[in-house]
């Protein structure tokens, strides 16, 4: 007779301690969520899924395309890890962002890949796993033997060893910008670009730098469109002397990693060129300084014309505006 009283009469009678909601699970903090990409990383080079590394409706994409996780994609044959290792934890969002390398088998030949990834922690387990694998171009020869072939993303993203320190420095509290002022920067790069006239808004420092797929992008001979000599320009040169009606859009910009304390923001996208019929998918990072870009990092790869990253709607697929996932 109590229980039912205290059932229909709100607030009348406290519950036990046992029988009450049970605690709010405490953030992963910037260390606990590196972590995660660790231990996916070690299930993925194990080919072992367990529940209590991921929710039961874990969402996986691999290069846009919505696979099972565990046995398809670079799960099925990752053979490695390489030593390049960026991590971009977003402790508010509960979300981490990651630049490396790794290896996978293929037949009787090892190859070296960079990989692009973005796991989302809730209540301790991963619910969204989202990567780009860049495998090489060529592939094998009929008889199994391995084709020449360039240097491949992976292996370029390799030979740059670490992260730059330029990464690494602290921006002091009291001089951090807000989360949405750093995705604004951040995104003036994405809409500089789209269909550039060389006269936008491009907020570089002095001494800003890009890599793209480990080469180094800036501060390079470049064509200037002015005068048809080639000179040396860096980020903000090329922007306004080289870098004019290269990209017809930049769409699905999807903001998914931001650390406020070294003024890092990671975002995924897609570089459509028209004309070629050609897309480029692609994770960036972005390190601000003062409201300005000083450092860009890129790893892409050619995709088919249009396609889906597999996390948006047909609208937001081809939105060139920003968006920011939680």
């Amino acid at each position: 007779m109590k229980a039912l009283l205290c059932g229909l009469i709100l607030g009348a009678c406290a519950l036990p301690a046992s029988a009450q909601a049970p605690a709010k699970p405490l953030a992963c903090d910037k260390t606990c969520l590196q972590g995660y990409i660790d231990r996916y990383l070690d299930a993925m080079l194990a080919h072992k899924v367990s529940d209590d590394l991921f929710a039961r409706e874990v969402k996986f994409t691999e290069n846009g395309v919505r696979l099972p996780l565990g046995n398809e994609g670079l799960w099925f044959r990752m053979s490695g890890r390489g030593t390049y290792r960026f991590y971009v934890p977003d402790v508010e969002t509960q979300q981490i962002a990651y630049f490396g390398t790794v290896t996978e088998k293929e037949r009787d030949a090892t190859l070296q890949e960079a990989i692009v990834l973005r796991l989302k922690i809730v209540n301790g387990l991963i619910t969204e796993a989202e990567q780009l694998v860049i495998r090489p171009e060529g592939g094998l020869t009929s008889n199994g033997a391995q084709a020449p072939r360039p240097l491949s993303t992976g292996d370029r993203v390799e030979k740059m060893g670490a992260p730059n320190p330029i990464f690494a420095e602290v921006i002091p509290e009291g001089k951090r910008p807000s989360r949405d002022e750093l995705i604004r920067t951040a995104n003036y790069y994405f809409s500089g670009l789209e269909r550039n006239d060389g006269k936008g808004y491009y907020p570089f420092t002095d001494d800003c730098d890009r890599y793209e797929n480990g080469n180094h992008s800036t501060n390079v001979p470049m064509r200037n469109l002015d005068t048809g000599q080639t000179e040396v320009m860096g980020c903000k040169k090329q922007f306004e002397l080289a870098l004019r009606n290269v990209v017809s859009r930049v769409r699905d910009r999807r903001f998914v990693a931001v650390d406020r304390e070294h003024g890092i923001v990671f975002a995924f996208a897609f570089f459509d060129h028209e004309q070629i019929n050609w897309t480029w998918q692609l994770g960036e990072l972005f390190k601000i300084q003062d409201g300005k870009i000083r450092r860009i990092e890129a790893i892409f790869q050619r995709a088919p014309y249009g396609i889906n990253s597999g996390w948006s709607t047909y609208e937001q697929g081809i939105s060139d505006q920003p968006q920011i996932v939680r």
